[in-house]
């Protein structure tokens, strides 16, 4: 019964994937009122999700043997919330500069890597830090949230530190 209702409930959650990234895009389009500049944004989810099987991967090899769980299955849903911010300030920057400021493309996008990096890595630095004890701390219960940290914590690492060089490319291929 127990493996019927865990196969359930991941197939609710694979569902619930499906329906955050495809919310995130309309939110996205709406805001951008343009269908590429959400695509851009989207592809920092692909190097969330690696950073987040990356993470559960060092949790379970050096740490503690730690299992796909229903709250694991969860960080990756709110793994993919996180991980557009910081896509979402290159982007907006660049088209502020572009539209507001009358910049050239490729000024515009190297300025708002120049002005968004220091908040980009502040409150990436204060997420990753903030995660690290419910990856690390041992006792009571932590077994429960390890998953759900290491797949936050890798993705969100892997994610940041690739978005600051990919998403510019992206940007200036596609402006």
């Amino acid at each position: 019964g127990n493996a019927n209702q865990l196969t359930k409930i991941r197939l609710a959650l694979e569902g619930g994937f499906i329906l955050a990234v495809f919310i995130i895009y309309l939110l996205m389009a709406a805001l951008y009122e343009d269908f590429i500049y959400p695509f851009i944004i989207l592809f920092t989810i692909p190097l969330a999700l690696s950073g987040g099987i990356l993470g559960l991967w060092v949790v379970d090899t050096f740490l503690i043997k730690q299992s796909l769980d229903v709250l694991t299955m969860l960080g990756f849903i709110i793994l993919v919330g996180i991980v557009v911010n910081n896509a979402i300030l290159i982007i907006y920057q660049s088209l502020h500069n572009i539209r507001i400021y009358g910049m050239d493309y490729q000024k515009a996008i190297i300025e708002a890597i120049r002005v968004r990096i220091r908040p980009i890595y502040m409150s990436s630095l204060t997420s990753l830090f903030g995660m690290l004890p419910l990856v690390l701390a041992p006792g009571a219960g932590s077994e429960i949230y390890r998953g759900l940290g290491a797949v936050i914590l890798g993705g969100l690492a892997l994610s940041t530190f690739l978005t600051i060089f990919l998403i510019p490319c992206l940007l200036s291929f596609f402006i």
